[in-house]
């Protein structure tokens, strides 16, 4: 603004040039601000009506027992732009002025509120600034911002416990016994400079029952994670939180503090090795004479004038719950309807309204990823969630889902994780190889000022209420694994460390994506065979997405021109149906529903459940890993997910349908794909010449064999079809290599015809029951020797006595290994 240069109120940089205490007209021009103030609260209104905005929030302090004021800055900056202007650059200055201005404001309203009644005693009153027009990195915090009021943003790492700080003191001397009331701290123990009476300088003695204490507490607030330039370190800074507003944020949050630049002395370099100056003696010429010097690099300079910046807050909230928005943990349905506007809650209904709403919101997941539309669903769900519940042992059931995709590289699942972390509020991104277990639950440090044991957040506790993805899963190490087994199932985290003992809350989704063993995924393999995660973790997840990177025409095209399309017009290539912004606050206003499970849904869940342990079980069961009651809870979760979308206070039969097709599709890409065995050519074996009659010594046994087997097996045999009738038959890779390793055995030393193969193995099997059974089976086992010959695992031994032209059966030809079959081969 060229009129604040020419007046003197701003620097060559731009920037606002405080109050000058030198100034003669200093103190009147404090006397005219303080004015300016207090018409300021008595008479703004935002709407322009005889309902004066901040008289009300006094009289709501009173009813309320708060002594804290919470002024809108752009109220002032509207109201009087000297004021706004004197406040945002030389707030240090003036705030101790404005705030004894508001406190005799009160006392003239309400003398019985501003007196304490226990001791008679005038409270502190606070006045706290928000909504400032601009935020600061924490990386562009300089000496040149300090006094002013200024906002700066960053995700919160560690918080102390709140502690009382003294704020006036009042203090005795202790060698007249004068009192000196009302000395200011200066951010660190300050007695008097001299006592009026006898000029004592040190003996001083504190009382407390005079003085003045405020609650206080310590955070650790570093960079957000897309404020950091490339290849940079993420910088952090402490921030003092005083009074109301102490325990307003957690670890984890991404927060917004308003307050001042401030400068203290750095007591840590004190008491590291080498911190304070140290003196070196040498005797010279053997006399006792002492010379005097600083000695060691770490000594050079002025090291007990080091300072370090620091932060005093006067307000603090969360970036994730603006003012007017509901945090994403509100549970409570009047909650949300009391902090959403009118407007908003219209057009939630609305969306919800149009049709096809699951479409819609599906658009609008990661739309510059072709595809995947199951993927995308599961993601959807996930941040939907379920309902978290409470059994009346304090059990409490995790509402949270777990989501796991696994595939072939270049399949965008790192670009589905930064798509959530880049959405979703507190989401914190991280790669398993990077991390440690105390780097994914949390750590006990030491403080380095008090000599404190301080509990550091994690990943899990960082993304509490939130998305923690963890990319490259699969290089996790067995025991990080470990660690987060609780963090996934109870989500809480168990420390007992240096005294500590605690449960910390880590009410976080997992969403990882993990890379197969050798790169690619191996479809002859299970799903466990595929991946390096221990059994107890696959079961924590409740879904599983596998994608593969097969080749196909039409979709190689269209993903091509998806790809060169983004790459052209960017963000103008992809048209979301909604809008992040809409997006997420359908979301926030979804999960406040608890939807309730009806009697029809609740008998679906059941029959589901029941038939997937069935085919578990059952002899004809694919399914690679076994189906356990965690699979109905994440059923139920999926299902009340579902019912969040749809903004449905119950669980209906329709929901339960969808939920069980995503469970059900992602456990059938846990199976292995099935082998056809395709129907046999009739076999004809001719020879060109002639062989001697083998000795057939193996007659008696297989006639002993046969005696053996019982009726059911003889009679089943024979009504057996020849192998070269009917039609496909399948069979899973895993069965195949199992019956290759038992004929390859069973022929190695002898030789047995084809039918004696069959017979053997038919009476080893226990659990076929049924005679149809029996014959279905028997056909399956001749086409696999069939194909075994043609894969020269097996070799068709040729008798010298057979008549060239005569065509041999199928199950009277003999086998033997191959002399060269590789047993150790799986």
């Amino acid at each position: 603004n060229p009129s604040l240069r020419n007046c003197g109120m701003l620097d060559q940089e731009g920037l606002l040039v405080p109050l000058d205490p030198i100034d003669p007209k200093f103190q009147d021009k404090l006397l005219d601000l303080q004015n300016k103030f207090v018409i300021f609260l008595t008479t703004f209104s935002s709407n322009n009506t005889n309902d004066h905005d901040y008289l009300k929030q006094i009289n709501d302090m009173r009813q309320e027992d708060r002594t804290t004021l919470y002024i809108n800055f752009a109220h002032i900056n509207s109201a009087d732009q000297d004021l706004a202007d004197h406040v945002a650059i030389s707030y240090s200055m003036i705030e101790p002025y404005l705030r004894q201005r508001f406190q005799k404001l009160v006392h003239d309203l309400h003398p019985s509120f501003a007196n304490n009644e226990e001791d008679q005693k005038d409270k502190e009153f606070w006045v706290s600034f928000y909504n400032l027009p601009a935020i600061c990195r924490i990386r562009s915090l300089k000496t040149k911002l300090l006094g002013r009021l200024i906002s700066v943003s960053g995700t919160v790492t560690r918080t102390s416990e709140v502690r009382p700080e003294l704020l006036y003191g009042s203090f005795q001397c202790q060698e007249c016994e004068t009192p000196v009331k009302n000395v200011a701290q200066q951010f660190h123990y300050s007695e008097p400079k001299c006592c009026p009476n006898c000029r004592n300088t040190r003996s001083w003695k504190l009382i407390s029952d005079e003085s003045k204490f405020v609650d206080w507490q310590r955070i650790r607030v570093q960079e957000n994670a897309n404020e950091i330039p490339s290849g940079s370190t993420p910088r952090s800074m402490d921030i003092i939180l005083r009074h109301e507003i102490v325990e307003r944020v957690k670890a984890g949050d991404k927060a917004i503090f308003n307050g001042q630049l401030i400068v203290v002395p750095d007591v840590a370099q004190f008491k590291m090795p080498g911190g304070g100056p140290k003196t070196s003696g040498r005797e010279v010429r053997g006399e006792n004479f002492q010379e005097d010097g600083v000695g060691g690099l770490k000594d050079l300079g002025v090291r007990d004038l080091t300072y370090r910046l620091c932060f005093l807050a006067n307000y603090a909230q969360s970036a994730e719950a603006p003012v007017n928005k509901v945090s994403l943990n509100m549970e409570e349905k009047d909650d949300v309807n009391s902090r959403f506007t009118e407007e908003e809650t219209n057009e939630i209904h609305e969306i919800r309204d149009k049709p096809e709403i699951y479409k819609r919101i599906l658009s609008s997941i990661a739309p510059t990823v072709f595809g995947h539309d199951d993927v995308k669903r599961g993601i959807i769900l996930m941040m939907f969630g379920g309902v978290q519940k409470c059994t009346k042992d304090s059990i409490k059931l995790r509402g949270d889902i777990n989501v796991c995709i696994v595939g072939d590289p270049s399949t965008s699942k790192s670009q589905f994780l930064k798509w959530v972390t880049s959405f979703y509020p507190r989401s914190v991104y991280t790669s398993g190889k990077a991390s440690s277990a105390a780097g994914l639950t949390a750590s006990v440090v030491k403080d380095v000022d008090t000599g404190d044991f301080n509990i550091e957040a994690g990943a899990l506790m960082l993304a509490d209420n939130g998305v923690c993805c963890i990319d490259e899963f699969d290089k996790m190490d067995i025991k990080d694994q470990v660690a987060i087994h609780e963090a996934m199932e109870q989500q809480t985290i168990s420390i007992a460390k240096a005294g500590i003992h605690a449960n910390l809350n880590a009410r976080a989704s997992v969403l990882a994506a993990a890379n197969p063993i050798g790169g690619r995924y191996d479809k002859s393999k299970t799903l466990k065979g595929n991946l390096n995660i221990s059994a107890a973790i696959m079961s924590r997840f409740d879904l599983f997405f596998v994608v593969l990177d097969e080749c196909n025409d039409d979709v190689d095209k269209m993903i091509a021109e998806h790809i060169v399309l983004i790459h052209q017009k960017k963000d103008q290539a992809v048209h979301p149906s909604l809008t992040p912004a809409q997006l997420l606050r359908y979301i926030r206003y979804a999960r406040s529903f608890n939807p309730k499970i009806t009697p029809e849904a609740a008998k679906k869940l059941a029959s589901f459940y029941t038939q997937l342990r069935r085919d578990d079980t059952g002899v004809r069961g694919k399914i690679a890993y076994r189906i356990t009651v965690r699979q109905l809870e994440s059923l139920i979760r999926l299902s009340e997910a579902l019912a969040r979308l749809y903004l449905d206070d119950q669980v209906i039969p329709a929901y339960v349908d969808e939920a069980a097709r995503l469970l059900k599709k992602s456990i059938i890409h846990v199976q292995t794909s099935d082998l056809v065995m395709p129907n046999e050519v009739p076999f004809k074996d001719t020879f060109n010449r002639k062989r001697k009659t083998p000795e057939r010594a193996e007659d008696s046994e297989n006639a002993q064999l046969s005696k053996n087997h019982n009726s059911m097996v003889d009679a089943a045999l024979d009504a057996t079809p020849t192998p070269d009738s009917g039609g496909d038959l399948t069979i899973t890779i895993e069965k195949l290599s199992q019956l290759t390793q038992v004929f390859a055995e069973l022929l190695k030393d002898e030789v047995k015809t084809q039918k004696e193969v069959v017979e053997w193995y038919l009476s080893q099997d226990e659990e076929i029951i049924h005679k149809d059974q029996l014959q279905e089976k028997a056909k399956l086992l001749n086409r696999v020797l069939g194909r075994l010959l043609k894969e020269h695992v097996l070799i068709h031994v040729r008798p010298t006595n057979l008549n060239k032209t005569k065509v041999v059966k199928a199950d009277q030809r003999l086998l033997m290994t191959n002399p060269n079959y590789n047993f150790t081969k799986k």
